[in-house]
């Protein structure tokens, strides 16, 4: 079924209204295409048709269905590994030392996809905190799109995945199912994961108290007011002292001046200043 470009236009600003998701039109084949496979599998078929069920049925079930198979999920395990050298050696061990006895680290990591962000900070943690054991660390991974959160819940990775993960850490943090490698249970234990819409100002304000909030390669699918939206509703996830984490095409301070600018190492990293 062919999609107009004016039904496409009320398709994107649906979207667009309830996920801050924004497809520009080069990427209507993308679209066009996920939403053709959604009107069959319902054996709808009229596009026009579908996108009034989608408007109008109170059940949200199908419109996050589509919402499932249009986000992109491309992810692996040490992403970046920069800037995560710079959280671990530089970053963490100023936050840790402000901690004195309240050994507790709470981290939000928003748009987790399939997990493997969230597993790798929390292998991170458990390297670098002295005493790993005793601390009361606790890893919040949420995304939109349920069907990766369940996979991220199994843990089980393809050899693509796990490319970049240190050897003796391969060793130590999963274990080989044949051509799979399974994350660990210290790993898995430290990590929740939640179904959140980064737009929904409920669901968002619901996570608090954080010292990191990770949002990395996320908000390049935002546009600036669903972007200020989002980064600014980090702010107030934050404890005071706590640091965001963007992607490293994405800065802060284009977005918002209430960050505070610090270097630390050899990198600028943004927090929410003291009060």
């Amino acid at each position: 079924m062919i999609l107009s470009d004016e039904l496409y236009d009320k398709y994107i600003k649906l979207i667009y209204k309830r996920t801050g998701l924004y497809y520009e039109y080069n990427k209507k084949y993308y679209v066009e295409k996920r939403i053709n496979q959604r009107a069959e599998c319902l054996e709808i078929d009229s596009l026009n048709e579908y996108f009034m069920m989608l408007k109008f049925e109170s059940d949200t079930s199908e419109f996050y269905q589509l919402i499932n198979d249009l986000t992109v999920n491309e992810t692996y395990f040490f992403r970046d590994f920069p800037q995560l050298r710079n959280f671990a050696e530089d970053v963490l061990p100023v936050v840790a030392k402000r901690k004195d006895n309240r050994k507790k680290i709470k981290i939000w990591c928003a748009a987790c996809s399939t997990g493997e962000e969230a597993y790798t900070l929390s292998i991170i943690l458990q390297e670098m905190l002295e005493g790993s054991e005793k601390w009361d660390i606790q890893i919040i991974a949420s995304d939109i799109n349920a069907k990766v959160l369940q996979s991220a819940k199994v843990g089980l990775y393809d050899s693509r995945a796990v490319k970049d993960v240190p050897p003796e850490y391969l060793t130590r943090y999963f274990t080989k199912r044949r051509d799979k490698y399974l994350i660990n249970l210290n790993i898995r234990n430290s990590v929740s994961f939640m179904r959140i819409n980064l737009m929904d100002e409920k669901e968002r304000s619901s996570i608090n108290g954080c010292d990191f909030v990770f949002c990395r390669n996320c908000l390049i699918y935002f546009d600036d007011v669903s972007r200020k939206s989002v980064v600014t509703s980090f702010y107030d996830s934050l404890n005071a002292e706590g640091f965001l984490f963007l992607g490293h095409s994405e800065s802060v301070g284009r977005i918002s001046s209430a960050y505070k600018v610090n270097k630390i190492g050899d990198t600028i990293v943004y927090s929410r200043p003291k009060e």
